[in-house]
């Protein structure tokens, strides 16, 4: 394919796409297919998640991060050596305090995204739609700036594989300040909405740890 932009649109897919599909498979639906620590973070932060879940949840999510660039560099050896396992780094016109302001605020409108549909029950269900479609887009346009990573996990694997920790920092500061930030003003906003279940794709038939009024077995949870 030729063109950049569209290599970009259709990686945003791929990626996207595939965290859509664990958020609906069984093990989604159990856990809240998390996958991010900012997506974590930002429930914690909005009272969905226990401090004790918190630190399962953020070491379960970098710890895949790491298994997962190993898999990776053990299956495809010098090809994945050949795109750095899949590293994030800015765009050399980018400086690092402008990268970390780029990567915050894509995260922010990911957590937005997340929480307007959570906050209702007609839409809580269409959330793993929804975060398809925001990610793709993201990453085709946010890419060529920072490389979109949006979350420390996905950063930390292929930086730790491959030595490459110079630009690191800029992944665990920028998306949690983002999802923070985010969650903060969502639920002191005038509005008085609040994300209804922190699972990315709600199934009563599945208990969760997860604090949530949605019908189901959620378990409430306090910070």
């Amino acid at each position: 394919m030729p063109s950049v932009s569209l290599r970009l649109l259709l990686t945003g897919l791929l990626f996207a796409g595939t965290g859509s599909l664990v958020a609906v498979s069984p093990l989604g639906r159990l856990s809240g297919a998390h996958l991010n620590p900012c997506v974590t973070l930002a429930f914690w932060s909005s009272g969905h998640v226990s401090r004790s879940d918190l630190l399962g949840y953020l070491a379960s999510q970098l710890l895949g991060g790491l298994a997962g660039t190993a898999l990776l560099r053990l299956l495809w050896g010098r090809v994945s050596v050949s795109v750095r396992d899949g590293l994030t780094s800015p765009h050399p016109g980018v400086s690092a305090p402008a990268a970390v302001g780029i990567e915050a605020l894509m995260t922010a409108i990911l957590i937005l995204s997340i929480f307007a549909f959570t906050s209702f029950t007609s839409t809580a269900r269409w959330t793993p739609l929804l975060i398809w479609i925001v990610i793709a887009l993201l990453v085709w346009r946010g890419a060529p700036y920072t490389g979109c990573s949006l979350n420390p996990a996905r950063s930390l694997g292929p930086a730790v594989l491959s030595g490459s920790y110079g630009a690191l920092w800029i992944y665990l500061v920028g998306p949690p300040l983002g999802a923070l930030g985010c969650a903060w003003l969502f639920v002191r906003a005038r509005s008085g909405r609040r994300p209804l279940t922190a699972k990315l794709f709600h199934d009563s038939a599945y208990r969760s740890v997860l604090g949530g009024s949605l019908q189901g077995r959620n378990r409430r949870t306090e910070r």
